[in-house]
Order: C-alpha cells, then sequence, then structure tokens
C-alpha cells in the first residue's frame, strides 16, 4: 500500500514539474511568492520577526493558496486530458490514488512553507549579523511547521474532495478559489460584525488561555477539520461511479 502511494505522489509530482517547466514563468511565479513572503516581512520587522504569531499567519496562508491552486487539477484534470480511465483501469488500490494525490499535494504545499521558513531565517540572520545567531521561538517555529502542514492537508482534503465532483479544472478551481478567499476573510472581518460584548469576551478568552493553549486549540481544529475531509474523500471515492462519469 505504501509503495503504491509513493507510486502516485511520484507521478503527481513529475507532472507539477512538467507543467510548471512548460508554463511561461512557472517557477519564476513561485519564487517571486516565496521571496516576497521570506525576505521582505523578516526585513521589516527584524529580529522580532521570529517570534511573532503573524509567521502562524504566513505558515499557513501559503500552503492553503499553493495547494488550492494545485489540488484542483487532481481529477479533475485527468477527467479533461482522458486519463482518469487508465489510472482507475490500473491495479493500484483505490486509497492508494486517494492518499497518493493528496500526499502529493501536501507534500508540496508544506514543503514551500518550510522553504519560506528557511528564508525568513536566513533573511533576519543576514540582515542583523550583529544580534547573534538568531532562530525561533520554539512555540513560534514548532508552531509554524504544525500549521503549515496541516493547512496545506485541509487545502488537499477539501481540493480533492471538489475535483472529485467538477466536471473541469477551471470550475474545480473557481470554487476552491472562492473557499480559499472566504477562509481568509472570516478571520479577519468576522470578528467586527460581532456585538462588542462578545467581542470582549472572545479577547478575554483569548487572553486567559494564553498563546500557547490557544495555539493547541487551533492545531486541534485544523486535525480534526482534515480528518472530516479526507474521510469524505475516500467515501465520495468509487472507482466505478468515477468510470461511469
Amino acid at each position: 500500500m505504501i509503495a503504491d502511494i509513493r507510486t502516485v505522489m511520484w507521478k503527481e509530482w513529475k507532472e507539477l514539474i512538467a507543467l510548471r517547466s512548460s508554463t511561461r514563468g512557472g517557477w519564476l511565479s513561485l519564487l517571486f511568492s516565496v521571496g516576497i513572503l521570506g525576505i521582505v516581512p523578516p526585513l521589516q520587522m527584524g529580529p522580532a520577526s521570529l517570534e511573532s504569531p503573524t509567521l502562524l499567519a504566513f505558515a499557513g496562508w501559503l500552503p492553503l493558496m499553493m495547494v488550492s491552486s494545485l489540488v484542483a487539477d487532481s481529477f479533475a484534470g485527468e477527467r479533461e486530458r482522458h486519463t482518469l480511465e487508465t489510472l482507475l483501469a490500473s491495479r493500484l488500490p483505490d486509497r492508494a490514488i486517494l492518499l497518493g494525490k493528496v500526499g502529493a499535494a501536501v507534500g508540496y504545499g508544506w514543503g514551500i512553507a518550510l522553504a519560506t521558513l528557511l528564508l525568513a531565517l536566513v533573511t533576519v540572520n543576514l540582515a542583523y549579523p550583529g544580534e547573534g545567531l538568531l532562530f525561533f521561538s520554539p512555540l513560534i517555529g514548532l508552531g509554524s511547521a504544525v500549521v503549515g502542514l496541516l493547512t496545506a492537508g485541509l487545502a488537499a482534503g477539501a481540493g480533492v474532495l471538489v475535483s472529485l465532483r467538477a466536471p473541469t479544472v477551471r470550475q474545480a478551481a473557481q470554487t476552491m478559489r472562492f473557499a480559499s478567499i472566504l477562509l481568509m476573510l472570516v478571520p479577519l472581518f468576522g470578528g467586527r460584525v460581532l456585538p462588542a460584548a462578545w467581542q470582549a469576551g472572545l479577547l478575554v478568552t483569548l487572553v486567559t488561555l494564553g498563546g500557547t493553549n490557544v495555539l493547541l486549540t487551533g492545531i486541534g481544529v485544523l486535525i480534526l477539520l482534515d480528518v472530516v475531509l479526507l474521510a469524505a474523500a475516500m467515501a465520495r471515492f468509487q472507482r466505478a461511479r468515477l468510470i461511469l462519469d
């Protein structure tokens, strides 16, 4: 089973490399995105960026956006290219196909997030050599890595579920883009529409819990969402039905 999952993941990564290589500016746009997030905020915030909760937001947002744009192609793309039937007719188990596609998307998004965090660390150390060797605080560093992994899983699970139903890549991509924007807007502006008393109560609760407990609660919620979406995708993945579609 594990070997079959690796086979599917390798297939997905080879197709991604070929796609980015054949697309004008494919690799350049990716490097630009990583460079902007890994260099500009650390230069603006200085060493404090390595201990800032803002880093958690970047670590969660980047894989969410990157995976959302990629995973829409997972099944809808195979359907458009008329390769889905060949894939489903192979000896690969259903779960190996599904988990391989999810794993490839998660690995891609999480790898970009980790590369961005590493670039931010290098940027701060090069820009502020007089401060000695700087590193992330344990809470922010480990939290950013975990949040990046889980948001990549969130986007991959949701994207595969959407791609299984979508007739075209364009439709799947539009759905994922809308969902990603919604996920970003709700935390940013959702609190402002709440009554003032609710806002004050929420702030008191967050302060009482403390940074570590808030982070652990958020991680727990992300794990639950990842499991639910993956379970829904497994239930939706029916080889016979997909062949007929």
